[in-house]
């Protein structure tokens, strides 16, 4: 049974638990074998290469963005990166080969980079194009880097590993994302090896222009589709679980079990992805089913996202949410009645590029929540210019989410929890196909409201 599976960087960063738990468990001999492993970088690698994804910080790609010299960054980073190594040297890993590598591919990237800064500094080009160039070379950087390093040391421990690298590095063809995975794997047998494969792959389109960092999961879908496996598989660090352990504790909630496409673009909408949106579409549509997996509870089947599944039983198989919304409140007394009102309010919304996550409506009011790190000052200047009053109020969201969940009584159970627990419900609403009921409310009381929702309506 061929299988595809995506590795994340936390997870990477422990390998030993992916050699035990993912690669090794329960397997021996050919068993090993028919498995393509596309990996991420190792954790916090990307961050030093491009930027912070959760603070921001600039990595070494901010200091060409801003004309400066990254010599240094870059070479802080292959420090870093040699560093890594020595972790893995236990396991296997040839650390004199490894090291090799890296030097080579960061003085590689470093030739790149200086033509790329030349012809910036010349004024001739456009500077977003030359910038997006040099942002893809960094962000490959991660991925070769701990795919080398897992063929290294499977290889040394009798395993035949196969790396599949898609960066592109020192090939010149024109390929597109596409064309160059089906260029890489046409000629492997799957039967006699394990393909190692980079989470990042060049093309003419630009993988990171198309998906910024959710590359690596739309690597791994394409890789899907490309050669249809039995089931394609993610590991992650933790269970898609029924409610935050964090929030709720480890013993208020469970694994999900089975869910479809559907429940996870909800899940992706506020922040939660089981699998990135655009990553998960070609596997729905090709009807490739997804399992989510614990990397450090192996024997657990996880969750599997299917196309058609409906739970036999009407319930809540989620509850989550996101504490960084704002609400965008455009009331104007001549909406009442009048047609094109909400169109054009969208418009200005289109213009500034900014999506909507929740919308309500009343006679002279549309209310508009957004993700905060969306936020443009130019939104409300806009809107403000065409009518009367424009507020804007920090939120947080929850949510009640399943394949299922069309009920008499959730929604008043629901209420009556969040009231229970003396928080007050902003506003509210959900789609006729009832997949998904969202409850905007203060962001003080967010945690609150996923353990008291949690405890209504699952213990």
């Amino acid at each position: 049974m061929l299988t595809v599976e995506k590795i994340g960087g936390t997870s990477m960063s422990a390998f030993g638990d992916v050699l035990r738990n993912i690669i090794e468990f329960n397997r021996t001999g050919a068993e090993l074998y028919n498995r393509i492993f596309v990996v991420s970088a190792y954790a916090g690698v990307t961050n030093w290469l491009l930027e912070n994804k959760k603070t921001g910080e600039p990595g070494v790609y901010h200091r060409i963005t801003e004309h400066k010299k990254f010599h240094r960054a870059l070479a802080e980073v292959a420090t870093k990166l040699k560093n890594l190594n020595r972790q893995y040297e236990p396991l296997g890993l040839d650390l004199a080969v490894a090291d090799a590598f890296i030097d080579q591919r960061i003085q590689d990237a470093q030739t790149y980079l200086n033509s790329l800064t030349n012809i910036l500094a010349s004024g001739y080009v456009s500077s977003y194009n030359i910038l997006q160039a040099a942002r893809e070379i960094l962000a490959s950087i991660g991925e070769t880097h701990s795919a080398f390093n897992s063929v290294n040391i499977l290889q040394n421990r009798g395993i035949n590993a196969t790396l599949v690298d898609l960066s592109g590095f020192h090939d010149h063809k024109s390929y597109t994302i596409d064309q160059r995975i089906r260029h890489a794997f046409k000629r492997i047998n799957f039967a006699e090896t394990i393909c190692i494969v980079t989470g990042y792959v060049k093309g003419t389109e630009g993988i990171m222009r198309e998906f910024d960092r959710g590359y690596s999961e739309v690597t791994f879908s394409k890789i899907a589709v490309a050669v249809k496996p039995k089931e394609a598989i993610i590991h992650k660090e933790y269970h898609l679980c029924s409610a935050d352990p964090v929030m709720v504790g480890v013993d208020n909630c469970e694994p999900i079990g089975f869910t479809n496409y559907d429940v996870a673009d909800q899940l992706a909408d506020v922040g939660m992805e089981a699998i990135h949106p655009k990553a998960s579409k070609p596997l729905e549509i090709n009807k490739i089913n997804l399992r989510i997996k614990n990397t450090f509870e192996p024997e657990h089947p996880g969750t599997l996202i299917t196309e058609d599944y409906v739970s036999p039983t009407k319930r809540v198989e989620v509850i989550t949410g996101t504490e960084k919304v704002l609400i965008i409140d455009v009331y104007d007394p001549l909406m009442v009645g009048a047609a094109g009102y909400d169109l054009h309010i969208m418009q200005t919304f289109y213009d500034l590029g900014i999506s909507y996550s929740f919308k309500a409506t009343s006679a002279n009011s549309i209310s508009v929540v957004i993700w905060e790190k969306d936020f443009n000052k130019k939104l409300v200047q806009d809107l403000q210019e065409k009518y009367e009053k424009i507020t804007v109020e920090k939120a947080a969201m929850v949510c009640l989410i399943g394949s299922n969940i069309d009920q008499p009584g959730l929604l008043a159970k629901a209420a009556g929890a969040l009231a229970e627990a003396n928080i007050n419900i902003l506003s509210a609403g959900f789609a006729l196909r009832k997949v998904n009921i969202q409850f905007l409310i203060a962001r003080a009381d967010f945690r609150a409201a996923v353990i008291a929702l949690n405890k209504t309506l699952f213990f």
